[in-house]
């Protein structure tokens, strides 16, 4: 644990540096920071607990209308409407699982589609409140200590204590009794049973801690967007991306979501800035050749060739 905390520190003031060199590409370096926690979130279900969500659009989208309505509808402090998103949020999670946890196979992962297309039709029909297909913007923020929160450089850091936060709480678990408990739910359910661990309870634990902190992380993209339309922030894509963040850097892993967000994320401006309209093409090929070469991942394949050496070693 010490080690891994030793890495998160430097990370973090090696990205904290970031703004102070560079401004050029802020938004990108928020962009990977956000996939980065989103990732690190959906890998406490979909990695650790093994249960294939593409449904946490949903709680970005929680997060960032809370910021957005309590702004514009209610003139609420952006950190009083992330905690009840986090509250809402956490609470969904645990009505969503327990309805769908008895779900075997791609029967979870749908459920986890249509949830999030409930909630999309709800913030179109419920324009009174959401603003509609139009969508809502958030134009005025209280100031805290005098700190801009629509200054990108004040995102960036934002985008940073989330990231941080999310990998802490991942470091922090993956020592701890829930974290060998979701390993072996997601390793074989019924050895799990039979020693006394119950799935249903440490996978809900797990839904209702992911949803939490991907809702935290959606109330600060709403701050970067400034404007929430549900066709883009309930998008089945975004549940897919970041999924495949963290498939790509490695399932049920410390690092793999943030190396995959730095991957994807980066890969993906490159490649749109450089190839204009056959950007997606490359990068969809990128996709398909990291699976295809690193079938656990970036980090995944990296810890199981260490392991593999560690053992012949012994031999």
């Amino acid at each position: 644990m010490s080690k891994h905390i030793l890495i998160l520190g430097g990370l973090i003031v090696a990205a904290a540096c970031y703004p102070l060199t560079s401004s050029a590409y802020i938004t990108v370096g928020i962009s990977v920071l956000l996939f980065t926690g989103w990732a690190t979130s959906w890998n406490l279900l979909g990695g650790w607990a093994g249960q294939l969500s593409l449904g946490h659009a949903s709680f970005v989208g929680l997060g960032a209308y809370f910021v957005a309505i309590g702004s514009a509808q209610f003139g609420l402090a952006p950190w009083w409407s992330l905690l009840l998103a986090m509250a809402v949020a956490a609470v969904m999670a645990l009505i969503w699982g327990k309805l769908t946890f008895g779900l075997r196979g791609p029967y979870f992962t749908l459920s986890t589609i249509a949830i999030a297309e409930i909630l999309r039709l709800i913030a179109i029909n419920e324009g009174w409140l959401t603003g509609g297909a139009s969508g809502v913007f958030i134009d005025t923020l209280p100031e805290p200590f005098g700190i801009d929160l629509f200054d990108k450089t004040t995102q960036y850091y934002l985008a940073l204590i989330y990231a941080a936060i999310t990998i802490g709480i991942t470091i922090y678990i993956s020592t701890r009794k829930f974290g060998y408990q979701l390993k072996a739910v997601r390793d074989n359910e019924e050895a799990a049973m039979a020693a006394g661990i119950n799935p249903s309870i440490i996978k809900l634990k797990a839904f209702v801690l992911s949803g939490i902190l991907t809702a935290l992380g959606g109330g600060i993209y709403g701050l970067f967007l400034s404007f929430i339309e549900p066709h883009i922030i309930f998008n089945l894509l975004l549940s897919i991306q970041i999924a495949l963040t963290v498939i790509i850097g490695g399932r049920g892993t410390l690092w793999g979501p943030a190396v995959g967000a730095a991957l994807l994320v980066i890969s993906g401006e490159i490649f749109r800035t450089a190839f204009a309209q056959a950007n997606m093409l490359l990068y969809g090929v990128l996709i398909l050749v990291v699976i295809l070469v690193l079938p656990r991942g970036i980090v995944g394949e990296y810890a199981h060739k260490l392991i593999r050496k560690k053992y012949a070693n012994r031999a």
